[in-house]
């Protein structure tokens, strides 16, 4: 089975000692592509590189919500170039993230409003970061209109969710599906149409229960798949 691994963080430095052993297990028990998707303007560059070695390898790029500190006056108008140029699979990770303590509600969402505004102008989807903002998120989608995307790490409602389908997103299941107690995670996995769900790992965050406080990796998403068909 193909398995496609729709976001996970190979670029970042939690893997700069084992990426291609890393890369050559999840390769083995089926793993056989990954989503990239960039968090900053910095480590773009890198990401492009990694991608550019390997086709199974596929980029977004995008300005993560929780990272405003580390994001410039002229990140913007360089995605823009950058997607334009370099055509990523998708604009992203991008979206609102209101658990954060302070945040910059204003600043976060004229960060998220600008780059769904270049994801609609070059026809690219995008891969959605979301806490606590889901109303927000669903209020921008339905201005901007983007050609659809992933919700990553879908924990909404079922009415949210079928919202994010309505505007032709899917939703993101990862390691948080293994843990028992992630009762309603669980029920909502269930109830909605395979259709409506993809597969990620997030790693090296969010790790599966078998390797709780452990580093995630792309290895662990067949676990994932089996505790979604349980």
């Amino acid at each position: 089975m193909r398995l496609i691994d729709t976001h996970c963080h190979l670029d970042l430095p939690a893997f700069d000692e084992d990426r291609g052993q890393v890369l050559r297990h999840a390769r083995a028990l089926g793993v056989s592509d990954l989503v990239i998707p960039g968090v900053s303007a910095a480590r773009w560059d890198g990401l492009l590189a990694l991608c550019a070695g390997d086709p199974g390898l596929h980029p977004a790029l995008g300005l993560h919500p929780v990272f405003l500190d580390q994001h410039g006056p002229d990140d913007l108008s360089l995605l823009a170039e950058r997607a334009q140029g370099q055509r990523p699979l998708a604009i992203g990770e991008i979206g609102l993230d209101f658990a954060v303590p302070d945040c910059d509600r204003a600043a976060q969402q004229t960060l998220f409003d600008a780059q769904l505004a270049i994801a609609r102008d070059l026809d690219l989807p995008v891969i959605l970061h979301v806490r606590k903002a889901h109303e927000q998120v669903l209020a921008s989608l339905k201005k901007y209109r983007p050609p659809g995307g992933i919700c990553h790490a879908f924990s909404g409602s079922g009415q949210q969710a079928d919202r994010y389908l309505a505007l032709g997103f899917k939703l993101g299941f990862g390691g948080m599906l293994t843990y028992e107690r992630s009762t309603r995670l669980r029920r909502l996995a269930r109830e909605l149409p395979l259709t409506a769900l993809v597969l990620e790992t997030d790693a090296p965050d969010m790790t599966v229960a078998s390797h709780r406080y452990q580093r995630n990796s792309p290895e662990y998403l067949p676990e994932i798949l089996v505790a979604l068909a349980g």
